[in-house]
């Protein structure tokens, strides 16, 4: 009897033993299967999120009050002239150099000319000349005609006295002339300055033979002698953009900046425009004038040229980044409520730098994709994602995060930083990035890979 009670327990036991094999078996075979169903699910679901396009969304913002424009531009003096040599000759003598001030009269250079001296000499004799013949003339036609009517001379002797006396009146006349031009070009020795101003250049020196057709602007080469510039007020010549030319009027002002005096700025005043538009770049020249009493700005210099115009802070404004160029138009990537795209026309206004102007089409309440990719299609599906901290799409406004503080302690030669200072026992070391770490010493590195757990940060 207890032998068989015995065996029909150990069949009890191997039963049960094998009834929980099974049971547990097929629990590990469902959570197997559970288990791969559950992967496959959340396989999936990844891939379809994937494959949102991630997007970053901006509204439309009011636009400035006021539109700010930087062009480069050029300084002129008021009034500027090249002296040329109007006589043949040697420079005997200059008087003026660089920056002189002059007035107006003042002598800069002399020229010794000894064949117009010459000429001028001839003239004077060949008018004395004629001016004899003349009187002769003159004393035998009133001869002739006092014995006009007489037996002693005809009419047509008579005559013809009178007209050589007329004939040599007039080669006197003409001789004169010819005196008074060479006496007007003797006067060209002396090169002078035709107004009050400074001298900007001097291109001649003693025994420089220059000649009468310096002032011809046909003869190819031909250099000023000097050049004199008024500068007790300034021009300054700037191309603006066609679509500003409507708010450039006489008397607006502007703020000037030299490169050398970034922090000073000058104001400045439109004098007047070209009233016309280059067809080569599609600018307005304008003129704006300042004053210079105290002679501080210099002709030719490079200014940058700031202006201010009144906008319509109405006018809603978008970054640049957000617009799309399609065959269809100008337009931008709207998100709706279930996050699908919407492409949306709008028409442009001006340009702000980094902002664009949107005249119709949007709403302040519209949300619109930052930085749109060209793939994106009417009706698509998207993720909208936060911008990263310090970055708003359009703006390129990265804020920099400052760097840690560097760990403290002595550093070792060859080691990361990470490792040069050792924690306390039963402390926890602290993590330093160690990607902004370098090593301290380059001959210590090939020491640092035979160092057990010492080498460089991977």
């Amino acid at each position: 009897m207890i032998d068989t009670a015995a065996k029909a327990a150990h069949r009890y036991r191997g039963g049960l033993w094998l009834l929980i094999g099974v049971i547990v078996a097929g629990g590990l075979a469902g959570y197997g299967i559970w288990s791969r169903s559950e992967t496959v699910s959340t396989l999936k679901q990844t891939a379809e999120d994937a494959a949102l396009p991630r997007v970053q969304l901006v509204s439309p913002k009011p636009g400035p009050s006021e539109r700010t424009l930087t062009l480069p531009g050029n300084m002129d003096a008021w009034y500027a002239a090249p002296i040329y040599a109007q006589v043949n000759g040697y420079v005997s003598h200059w008087y003026k150099d660089y920056g002189a001030q002059v007035k107006s009269g003042d002598v800069l250079a002399t020229v010794d000319t000894p064949s117009l001296d010459a000429q001028f000499a001839a003239s004077k004799a060949s008018l004395a000349v004629v001016e004899a013949r003349y009187k002769l003339a003159e004393i035998t036609a009133k001869r002739y005609a006092a014995l006009s009517g007489t037996q002693a001379v005809s009419q047509q002797d008579v005559d013809i006295k009178t007209a050589e006396a007329a004939e040599q009146k007039a080669q006197v006349a003409a001789s004169e002339q010819d005196v008074a031009r060479y006496q007007a070009l003797i006067a060209f020795k002396q090169l002078t300055a035709p107004f009050d101003g400074v001298v900007t250049a001097r291109h001649t020196n003693v025994g420089d033979y220059v000649n009468a057709a310096g002032g011809d602007a046909t003869v190819r080469g031909a250099a000023p002698l000097f050049e004199v510039a008024d500068i007790h007020a300034m021009r300054i010549f700037v191309s603006v953009p066609q679509e500003y030319s409507e708010v450039l009027k006489p008397g607006l002002t502007a703020t000037l900046t030299l490169p050398q005096d970034p922090d000073k700025p000058i104001p400045a005043q439109v004098l007047t425009t070209a009233n016309s538009v280059s067809t080569a770049t599609r600018t307005v020249v304008t003129e704006l004038t300042v004053d210079n009493a105290k002679r501080e700005l210099w002709p030719g210099s490079y200014v940058s040229v700031h202006f201010t115009f009144p906008s319509d802070p109405n006018i809603l404004i978008l970054p640049e980044q957000a617009l799309l160029f399609r065959s269809q138009g100008m337009q931008v990537a709207m998100v709706d409520d279930q996050n699908r795209v919407h492409l949306q026309d709008v028409v442009l206004g001006h340009n702000l730098n980094t902002d664009v102007q949107i005249v119709s089409g949007l709403k302040a309440t519209d949300k619109v994709v930052g930085s749109p990719s060209l793939g994106l299609l009417e009706g698509q599906q998207v993720k909208v994602v936060e911008p990263v901290p310090g970055y708003q799409p359009g703006r390129g406004n990265t804020t920099v995060s400052p760097l840690p503080e560097p760990p403290s302690g002595p550093i070792i030669p060859g080691a990361s930083r990470v490792h040069a200072a050792q924690p306390a026992v039963g402390t926890e070391p602290s993590v330093t990035d160690a990607s902004t770490t370098t090593s301290a010493d380059p001959a210590a590195r090939p020491q640092e890979e035979s160092k057990p757990g010492v080498g460089p940060m991977r």
